[in-house]
C-alpha cells in the first residue's frame, strides 16, 4: 500500500512536472533544501527497493546548494543576533535615557510643588499656611499696639488734663495765698502803725 502511494505521488509529480514544463535540473537549484532532495530522488535511478544510483554532479548540486542555504541562513543569523544585541542596546540606552528623565521630571516636580523662604524649603499648602499665620500674627501684633497706643493716647489726654486743672488750682491757690499775705502784710503794718502812733 506504502509503495502504491510513492508510485501515485511519483506519477503526479511527474505528469505536473511534464504539464508545466518544468526542467527538474533547474528545480535542484531553484527550489527548497527539501524539495531538492525530493527531486534528487526522483532523478535518481532505483537499483533496488533499499538503494539510490545519484548522479555526482547532481549531489554535488545539492551539496554546494545546501552549503550556500546554510551560509546564508548563518549570515542572517548572524545579522539578526548583532540587530538584536543592538537592539538590546538601543533598548538598554532608551530604559536609562527614560529614568533619567523621570528623575529629572520628579526633580522639576519638587521645585515647582515647593517654595523657598528663608532658607528653608515649604510645601505649597505649607507656605500658604505659614503665610497666612504670618498675617494673622501681624494683624493681631499691629491691633494689640494699635489699641494699647489709643489708650495710651487717651491716658495722656487725660493726665493733661488732670495737670492742666491742677496747675489752674495751683495757681488760684498760689493767688489766694499771695492775696492773704499780702492782706496780713497790711493788716500787721496797720498794727504797727498803730502802734507807733
Amino acid at each position: 500500500m506504502l509503495k502504491f502511494i510513492h508510485a501515485l505521488a511519483f506519477l503526479l509529480f511527474i505528469s505536473s512536472a511534464f504539464g508545466q514544463k518544468i526542467n527538474l535540473q533547474e528545480a535542484l537549484t531553484k527550489s527548497s533544501i527539501d524539495s531538492q532532495f525530493y527531486y534528487l530522488n526522483i532523478l535518481s535511478r532505483s537499483q533496488d527497493a533499499d538503494f539510490k544510483i545519484i548522479r555526482k554532479t547532481n549531489l554535488e548540486r545539492v551539496r554546494q546548494n545546501t552549503r550556500d542555504t546554510l551560509k546564508t541562513l548563518r549570515t542572517e543569523i548572524q545579522n539578526l543576533k548583532q540587530s538584536s544585541s543592538s537592539s538590546v542596546s538601543a533598548n538598554q540606552q532608551l530604559t536609562d535615557s527614560v529614568q533619567n528623565l523621570q528623575t529629572r521630571l520628579d526633580a522639576e516636580k519638587l521645585k515647582t510643588d515647593s517654595i523657598s523662604f528663608l532658607g528653608i524649603d515649604f510645601s505649597k499648602s505649607g507656605y500658604h499656611s505659614f503665610v497666612w499665620l504670618l498675617i494673622i500674627v501681624l494683624a493681631i501684633a499691629f491691633l494689640a499696639t494699635f489699641f494699647a497706643f489709643r489708650k495710651a493716647k487717651v491716658d495722656t489726654v487725660s493726665s493733661k488734663k488732670t495737670a492742666e486743672e491742677f496747675q489752674e488750682e495751683l495757681q488760684i491757690h498760689k493767688k489766694k495765698a499771695l492775696e492773704k499775705e499780702q492782706l496780713l502784710k497790711r493788716q500787721l503794718l496797720d498794727e504797727q502803725l498803730k502802734r507807733n502812733s
